[in-house]
């Protein structure tokens, strides 16, 4: 055998160093010099198919939105997987349809935490893959194992299933504890102020919404008038912890700035950030300078407001010299309501402002407007601008996220749809279950299967159709966006060939209804 002298096997060793070193990856990055992508998912909560300019409204000015999605790629057959907040968010963070799972309903302030610590999640699986994850913002998928004890470390939670950093509040602004939570502990609790909470009865000597009107800035509507923090009836008794108790005007600045400060500190090194919005959810508290800017009352102020957060969040992304590693993905947990709970004037002052767009429906709601949402990503340089009517939902960023960081974890029903969300394919999903209150609808292609369910068909307290027929239903979206020309009589065939592809994944037996919360 021949030999080769140690000189000409380093040549041979430097060599192929040298051609590795100019072999180039799909991006157009060497492979030695390849710097794994930040990952930021920016969360809005109820916000609708038709609220932003991008979008095609015309009466809300969202000039920061509108360009992340005129600079990006805007999907206008994106979903959310459910019609409410608590299993929207479960989908998005562990690849699996809430369905599956019967506690992924809207969940009180005390619920324990619905995630279980040993299952794949997006944080965890980015983890693995040597990125820092944070979350900021809205949690809302339960802490703790039951009857949390708030004045101790509070576990387990965000930072139990992926998260190293949390600072969040811990269900919604509506709920009680009012209070901002950081990896496990509330944000200055005073000992001698120990919180309590109790979503059954109140504590003694406690004002409420219900008993105390005088003490109200924003009046209830229904569902809530329990405790009342700020000036603000909530869902839910709490006493103490009054110099943690936040203020909700602030809230949004509060957040950006801990949003702000999260990619500053990780900015050496590949992040992800999950930046949950509390708007323009109920109660819509917008800051004072935003107070008047919509001329639709608060909720369109909230809406502004959040655009302003996201045009100063990424104003520092570019300041720190991150928007050309950065890929940032917009959403909405689910579709627009109006009155949800309080006097607001958000019907009153509405307009001609169309919060669903086209769509028929909205949040709690099967019909189409109900989980079709906004849906943008956006990475400058790599994403080339433009639209894409590719099936997507939220459901797929785990497993399309593992691809792109080079994991081969994948979510229970989550596609690999990477070459979608960068816009060089536009094969989205063949098919998707959307959920609302336990109930599911079926869409496959251009069409949509709604089961009968029973029910009120339309939610009297928010003024908005369910979807609930004691008969089938069944839609062709390429020609009746709107959801108004019931074919399942006309076209039984097809209406045979949905209920066998959607029983096929969502089985027979789902008869179990939960009831409404219009919370």
């Amino acid at each position: 055998m021949k030999k080769f002298s140690p000189y000409c096997v380093l040549s041979l060793v430097l060599l192929f160093f040298l051609s590795c070193k100019e072999k180039n990856n799909d991006l157009g990055v060497t492979e030695t010099t390849k710097t794994k992508p930040n990952i930021i998912i920016i969360y809005a909560d109820d916000l609708g198919y038709g609220e932003l300019g991008a979008y095609g409204a015309t009466e809300l000015k969202t000039h920061n939105l509108d360009n992340l999605a005129n600079e990006g790629l805007r999907f206008t057959n994106g979903y959310a997987t459910s019609a409410t907040c608590t299993p929207s968010r479960y989908a998005l963070l562990t690849g699996v349809y809430p369905w599956r799972n019967k506690s992924a309903k809207i969940l009180p302030g005390t619920a324990p935490l619905i995630i279980d610590t040993a299952q794949i999640t997006l944080p965890k699986m980015l983890k693995e893959q040597g990125y820092h994850t944070g979350i900021v913002g809205k949690w809302h998928l339960g802490l703790g194992s039951g009857n949390v004890n708030w004045n101790q470390h509070i576990s387990p939670g965000p930072n139990e299933v992926g998260f190293e950093y949390s600072h969040i509040l811990a269900a919604t602004q509506d709920r009680v504890p009012t209070v901002y939570i950081q990896n496990g502990a509330v944000v200055n609790l005073e000992p001698n102020d120990p919180i309590e909470v109790d979503y059954d009865k109140n504590f003694p000597g406690e004002p409420t919404g219900l008993e105390n009107p005088e003490l109200l800035k924003m009046k209830w509507h229904h569902g809530h008038n329990n405790s009342i923090v700020n000036g603000i009836p909530r869902i839910g008794f709490m006493k103490g912890g009054e110099a943690a108790k936040w203020v909700d005007e602030d809230m949004a600045d509060y957040f950006l700035a801990e949003a702000q400060a999260y990619v500053k500190k990780h900015k050496n090194e590949p992040f992800f950030l999950y930046y949950a919005l509390q708007q323009p959810h109920v109660p819509r508290t917008p800051h004072p300078r935003f107070v008047g800017k919509s001329g639709m009352g608060p909720r369109g102020d909230v809406i502004v407001e959040a655009d302003w957060v996201v045009g100063e969040f990424i104003k520092t992304l570019e300041t720190e010299g991150l928007l050309e590693n950065t890929l940032i993905i917009f959403s909405s947990d689910n579709g627009p309501v109006l009155n949800d709970g309080y006097y607001d004037d958000a019907v009153e002052k509405l307009g001609k402002h169309n919060p669903k767009g086209p769509l028929r429906g909205g949040k709690y709601s099967l019909y189409d407007a109900g989980t079709r949402v906004p849906f943008i990503t956006y990475w400058k340089g790599k994403i080339l601008p433009g639209s894409s009517d590719a099936l997507v939902s939220q459901v797929d960023l785990l497993t399309s996220l593992a691809t792109l960081v080079d994991s081969d974890r994948k979510g229970q029903d989550s596609n690999d749809l990477l070459d979608v969300f960068l816009g060089k394919s536009n094969n989205g999903r063949d098919n998707i279950v959307l959920e609302a209150s336990s109930r599911t609808a079926f869409r496959k292609g251009e069409w949509v299967l709604i089961p009968p369910y029973d029910g009120p068909e339309i939610a009297e307290a928010v003024q908005i159709e369910l979807g609930n027929s004691p008969t089938h239903q069944l839609y062709n979206l390429k020609e009746d966006i709107g959801q108004q020309n019931n074919l399942a009589k006309s076209n039984p065939e097809k209406l045979h060939e949905m209920i066998t592809a959607y029983e096929a994944i969502r089985g027979i037996d789902n008869s179990e209804i939960q009831q409404l919360e219009l919370k």
